[in-house]
């Protein structure tokens, strides 16, 4: 079966434009309903106006994001020359690469990245592994030139901006404001999209507003180790569980009592994909920063997966293998969905497949997979004959 528009968004027979258009005056009715004693100011666009370009001569916006395949968003140093002398080898293992401008780049390396990233975007053919930049944060020094400087040399070679301590959807519009105004003076003819990384407490509340914020969303990922400070977390580890964050079970006698280590993550992610999916964008996860502990990372991962989210970030190379294995569906789960998907052809009804009933409701949950399968194949050919795809 032919996959849907956009694998990341539910089975539904409305128009995703419409969906979208009507998402946004819903919003806009929520704006308009808030308390005497406030003023509100942020009131969102009128509908017909969310996908009119912001700029003249700019490219209209997506109404619709491109299907790629975004299993791990793998970050590299571009101030460091044999980094960049890898990169047309990373290219082949990776479905994004990054350019990090922001943090665990030095102060004194921060013109040398910009200038590195861009030698790496005009040096190399991406074809269809995705070029993303992480910039700095619009706060500080470097913020401006990083937009203005690689969006005039790399153009259309540039995929994506992630934006870092994103805030609230004030952050969004000012960069999306900048990237029209730059996208028609150096006559780019696709628009750059916008990737948030969700890593304050404020950002955290005001998730489902930044996911709407523009049509030039592309996502978000987790950010954990700001989000932590931001939180007064008593942590010091770069996403993952912690030994002390558990529950103990109830007391039994003299027997010993077991001991439960929880997600501290499990609840930030859970919004984010929320808000992600209500806006028709993807959510990830982001980085693990213990590389000797392959697999807590990988439950890491696969927590995040099964929860929604679309990839992870990769700051290690030993870290890739596992970002394809946990975000690509196992073969078992892709031919389940496929026996699924022929039992109800239409998509309705009721069918039992080995003793288990099966209706519309897990039809949407069986092309979701399949369609997550196929799109794999396209970029990873040596899993298409597991997927059953020719």
């Amino acid at each position: 079966m032919a996959p849907s528009p956009n694998p990341f968004r539910e089975h539904r027979s409305t128009p995703p434009v419409l969906l979208r258009c009507k998402k946004a005056l819903n919003r806009q009715r929520r704006a308009d309903m808030v308390s005497p004693v406030t003023t509100r100011t942020d009131k969102m666009k009128l509908p017909r106006n969310f996908y009119r370009p912001l700029a003249v001569g700019a490219p209209a916006p997506y109404t619709e994001l491109p299907i790629r395949a975004e299993r791990m968003i793998h970050f590299v140093p571009p101030h460091i020359e044999k980094v960049r002398a890898k990169v047309p080898e990373l290219i082949r293992q990776v479905d994004v690469v990054l350019g990090n401008l922001e943090d665990a780049i030095p102060a004194d390396a921060k013109q040398a990245a910009r200038a590195g990233f861009i030698e790496i975007g005009l040096g190399n053919d991406f074809g269809d592994t995705g070029l993303w930049v992480r910039i700095n944060a619009l706060n500080s020094p470097w913020a401006l030139d990083d937009v203005t400087e690689i969006v005039a040399a790399l153009g259309d070679r540039l995929d994506v901006i992630m934006l870092p301590k994103v805030e609230g959807p004030w952050d969004i519009h000012y960069l999306d404001q900048l990237l029209a105004q730059l996208e028609a003076r150096h006559g780019l003819t696709k628009p750059v999209l916008i990737h948030a990384i969700l890593e304050t407490a404020e950002g955290v509340n005001n998730v489902a507003e930044i996911a709407a914020a523009s049509p030039r969303m592309h996502g978000m990922s987790l950010g954990p180790a700001d989000l932590a400070a931001s939180r007064a977390m008593k942590t010091t580890r770069v996403g993952g569980g912690h030994p002390g964050y558990l529950v103990l079970e109830d007391a039994d006698g003299d027997r010993p009592r077991q001991r439960f280590q929880q997600d501290l993550w499990h609840y930030t992610i859970a919004r984010m994909v929320d808000a992600c999916a209500a806006n028709g964008i993807k959510a990830f996860y982001g980085p693990f920063g213990d590389f000797s502990d392959p697999a807590a990372c990988e439950a890491q991962f696969r927590n995040a997966f099964l929860m929604g989210c679309t990839g992870a970030w990769t700051l290690h190379p030993s870290q890739i293998d596992i970002a394809k294995r946990v975000f690509s569906p196992d073969p078992e789960e892709v031919r389940l969905a496929r026996r699924i998907i022929a039992a109800m052809p239409d998509g309705t009804g009721a069918v039992m497949i080995d003793g288990k009933m099966q209706d519309d409701a897990t039809w949407k949950q069986a092309k979701v997979i399949v369609d997550l399968a196929e799109l794999v194949a396209r970029k990873d050919p040596d899993l298409a004959a597991g997927y059953g795809v020719i």
